[in-house]
């Protein structure tokens, strides 16, 4: 693995990601970093892995997810193999890292996700958290991708 290609993003300015607010309901991130770390593949995993275990900081989080998602969707591989470090997300409440986590284990159908994403249901159904979007929406989504067998695979 090349740490110096990976990190040699830092030398760029990028827009800082920005979570949600009242006015809008999705969040802002900057294109050209996601397509840097799309463009690095399977060797840009580390360093988002190292991200997602370690930060505290909710929009770097969430960023760090979007990339995740995005690289899914451009096929990169290795991604279920993480579900070690995504699952110290499991038991957040922000709706913001809920939905993009709840998205990641629909894509890639990690078995032990299955429980958390009905915990974050049952959590969100007993205590409802003030969102401009509701998260249980890709939540039940990710829920109902794992028993219908024209996801499984």
């Amino acid at each position: 693995m090349n740490y110096l290609t990976v990190n040699s993003y830092n030398s760029c300015t990028y827009m800082q990601p920005s979570l949600p607010q009242h006015n809008r309901n999705y969040m802002l991130v900057d294109s050209r970093k996601v397509d840097y770390f799309v463009k690095q593949k399977e060797s840009a995993l580390p360093y988002l892995f190292n991200v997602i275990a370690n930060s505290n900081n909710e929009a770097q989080l969430a960023e760090s997810l979007y990339i995740l998602n995005s690289m899914i969707d451009n096929g990169v591989e290795g991604v279920d193999k993480i579900y070690p470090v995504l699952s110290r997300l499991n038991n957040t409440t922000s709706p913001n890292i809920q939905t993009f986590l709840a998205g990641i284990y629909r894509k890639t159908q990690i078995p032990d996700a299955f429980g958390p994403l009905v915990k974050m249901l049952i959590q969100n159904s007993l205590h409802p958290t003030t969102s401009n979007f509701d998260p249980n929406e890709e939540i039940g989504g990710a829920i109902l991708a794992y028993l219908n067998p024209r996801f499984r695979n």
